[in-house]
């Protein structure tokens, strides 16, 4: 069963970006990829930076710190420094709202 959650405004994340949204106590990293919305946890594996201050390339998102890179979609890590993936959430849009799914 499906644990949807705002998160954000479809106007909130533009184009070819990511922006930090907090939920509960949880950071996340919220992307917009050519209009398809993503979400992964806003902490990098390595060390800790904060992914969704970063640069978005397509789907690869590149922490500020170290520049490891994570794929929005997956949560997948990328390269070094990072080997370890992150947590991807599906995001289903309704209207304007961004909603994830924490089931």
């Amino acid at each position: 069963m499906a644990n949807l959650v705002r998160v954000a405004s479809v106007d909130d994340v533009p184009e070819g970006r990511a922006i930090v949204v907090e939920i509960d106590g949880e950071s996340l990293a919220v992307a917009n990829v050519d209009g398809a919305y993503y979400c992964i946890d806003n902490v990098c594996t390595h060390d800790g930076g904060p992914l969704g201050e970063g640069e978005l390339d397509g789907t690869a998102l590149e922490c500020p710190r170290h520049g490891a890179k994570f794929d929005v979609c997956t949560g997948r890590a990328l390269g070094f420094p990072a080997v370890v993936p992150v947590e991807a959430y599906d995001v289903t849009v309704d209207g304007q709202d961004l909603l994830v799914d924490f089931s």
